[in-house]
């Protein structure tokens, strides 16, 4: 079988707009550590709202892809590619894992240039640097597999790494989507108490209480500050997890931590809004600190984390609550915006099916 020279893929071409469904040139020959796979299944993250949105600024590399978490299969590797071979099973992934760091792919469009990252996930074909790869059993669900690139490892990274979450300590879960039913489910794990999962829409909280909320709080109804406090009995918590990237509830996060305290940020502010905080608690050891997917290594956290769902310790498809084809990308964003969607959404191809 000759391998493909196209694919079709969800294009960012301006921010706040939506993203176009198109036909694109793959690069004529790999480069040094670079790999082609056939990508089966895609999650879409937070992360790429934000994109979107120009949530950091201006964005340079328009028109782009985008998505960082899939299942594939490997059709075929560039020079010095060793971690993964044709016909491998991989977990796509945005944090760096073993391999080469090569070189992000060049892929064309209406004969112009069209910039990708080290892993694109959002068409049926992608070039994705080795070190963005895990192989993975033959034997896994192709649907579970998107989940362990970013949704899962970031959240049990994020109360393993960051926050070194403790027994019996208190958590404060703001927003609770992909990656925040995540986190409920890696403090559950741990045996934190009480787990309070805090968001807007009411569906989401539902899942996070199946997944090991002892406390829910919903936002639209509820002021979280006086909810918290109720609940923990005028103390103040040991943990905050800020998933929304909103700075009133940085700040909130901040305000309801005790004074070795931590909080962890998981989402991102948009780039022209600030915090404001009185920092003279950080001097004796209260933590205010950002994550970067929870500092997961994905070489050996993905094998940890298939281990801990097969046996039946791990919720993954109870995570999945939405699935659309690649045409139905936007209005898998917009779901996504408005909160219909209460878990993870997969975009799948039809050469999955």
């Amino acid at each position: 079988m000759s391998l493909p020279t196209t694919a079709r893929a969800a294009i960012l071409t301006a921010l706040n707009k939506p993203l176009s469904i198109d036909t694109i040139e793959l690069p004529e020959q790999l480069d040094v550590g670079q790999v082609l796979v056939k990508v089966l299944y895609s999650g879409i993250c937070g992360s790429q709202l934000g994109e979107i949105a120009g949530v950091k600024g201006p964005d340079k590399y328009l028109p782009h892809l985008l998505g960082h978490e899939g299942c594939g299969e490997v059709l075929t590797v560039g020079a010095g590619v060793s971690h993964v071979q044709k016909g491998d099973k991989v977990v796509m992934h945005w944090r760096p894992g073993n391999g080469i760091n090569a070189k992000p792919a060049m892929y064309r469009w209406n004969d112009q240039p069209l910039n990708a990252g080290l892993i694109t996930s959002f068409n049926n074909y992608a070039v994705v640097s080795e070190n963005r790869l895990t192989a993975i059993s033959k034997t896994f669900d192709n649907q579970l597999a998107p989940l362990l690139g970013c949704a899962v490892t970031t959240g049990f990274g994020v109360v393993l790494n960051n926050a070194k979450l403790q027994i019996g300590e208190s958590i404060a879960v703001f927003g609770a989507g992909g990656i925040g039913l995540n986190i409920i489910q890696a403090a559950a794990m741990v045996s934190a108490y009480p787990i309070i999962a805090i968001d807007t829409f009411a569906g989401k909280l539902d899942l996070a209480k199946q997944l090991g909320a002892t406390h829910l709080i919903d936002t639209s109804t509820s002021d979280a500050k006086e909810e918290i406090k109720k609940i923990l009995d005028s103390e103040l918590l040991d943990v905050a997890i800020d998933n929304t990237g909103n700075t009133h509830v940085i700040e909130s996060c901040y305000q309801l931590t005790h004074s070795k305290g931590k909080i962890i940020l998981v989402g991102v502010p948009k780039h022209d809004q600030d915090i404001r905080i009185h920092s003279l608690p950080l001097h004796f050891g209260k933590e205010i600190t950002g994550s970067h997917g929870g500092e997961s290594q994905p070489a050996s956290d993905i094998p940890r984390l298939i281990k801990l769902h097969r046996a039946g310790k791990l919720a993954l498809k109870e995570l999945i609550t939405d699935h659309f084809k690649l045409e139905d990308i936007n209005t898998a964003i917009e779901k996504m915006r408005n909160g219909s969607i209460r878990g993870r959404c997969l975009i799948h191809f039809e050469h999955s099916c």
